[in-house]
């Protein structure tokens, strides 16, 4: 009786070996490591071979492995082909998108929301946290795509905006006046230290005034006007305004959003979802924008 190949294994199998490892497919696949090691177990015995070679510090495929992997892209492509035309929507699954919090608004709900018109079957888990988590992450697996504010850009980044740092304190408050300048930021805030390196060559005597791994809490201090804060040109949250200095404050950097996309892409929903933000932010950028 003829034997039939688990789909769901090859699937796994094939994201193992685009991936370079186990860990990185798993993040792709959306399932536990142990899952994705169970398949391909499950294959191996199958077939009666060893498909991976885990004798070095990286996973590589055996003589076997290379031999069925030509195959397992034939029958996945196939397979995703026949799902394409008889099926009346074959996008289905889900996208883990990381972006920081101070990049949320106003473009990512923008896209998304044209996202989910396009694809109503497809689920995108939005990840709010820090350029230096989300990078984290995204080199585990554990995201498809993420935005990031960074001095620079990775070779497998491309840049999406540069946009300059503001000082933004409470409407008609004080606190930028003070001295030392009280300053509020998250603990993992990338923009802390080149601010703090800014004041010190202005000669600027400053204090870290708040501190909270929070942005709510952040943002409360702000506009409490119990200190300052700086973001991105074009992000300021609400109840917060930019602080017209007339110089009085140093000028401040000009930072990257970054792009970046898992390598290899196995949706090509993903794809269409990075495309529209990239549309997104380069519609905004051919808009005029207000400067410190």
């Amino acid at each position: 009786m003829p034997r039939n190949l688990d789909m769901v294994a090859l699937r796994s199998f094939v994201a193992v070996a685009d991936a370079g490892g186990v860990t990185r497919a798993s993040g792709f696949l959306n399932l536990t490591q142990s899952a994705v090691s169970m398949q391909i177990k499950r294959l191996e015995e199958m077939l009666g071979v060893e498909l991976l070679d885990r004798s070095g510090r990286q996973i590589a495929l055996t003589a076997a492995g290379e031999q069925l992997l030509g195959y397992a892209r034939k029958m996945l492509s196939l397979n995703d082909e026949v799902m394409g035309r008889l099926t009346r929507d074959p996008h289905e699954g889900e996208i883990v998108l990381g972006v920081p919090h101070d990049i949320v608004y106003p473009v990512i709900p923008q896209v998304l929301q044209h996202f989910a018109r396009s694809y109503p079957k497809m689920k995108v888990t939005l990840i709010s946290s820090f350029t230096r988590v989300l990078r984290a992450q995204f080199a585990r697996g554990e995201c498809d795509i993420i935005l990031t504010t960074e001095d620079g850009v990775d070779p497998d980044g491309e840049t999406l905006a540069e946009l300059p740092l503001v000082w933004v304190g409470a409407p008609s408050g004080v606190a930028w006046k003070q001295r030392p300048l009280r300053l509020a930021y998250e603990h993992n805030c990338i923009f802390r230290q080149s601010v703090q390196a800014a004041l010190d060559a202005a000669g600027i005597p400053w204090q870290m005034a708040v501190e909270s791994d929070s942005t709510r809490t952040i943002e409360a201090s702000v506009s409490a006007d119990l200190a300052v804060h700086t973001v991105l040109s074009g992000s300021e949250p609400p109840y917060v305004e930019r602080i017209a200095h007339s110089g009085t404050l140093p000028e401040l950097k000009r930072m990257k959003v970054n792009l970046y996309v898992a390598d290899p892409v196995h949706s090509e929903t993903v794809s269409e979802l990075a495309t529209m933000i990239r549309r997104a932010y380069a519609a905004r950028s051919s808009k005029p924008q207000a400067v410190a």
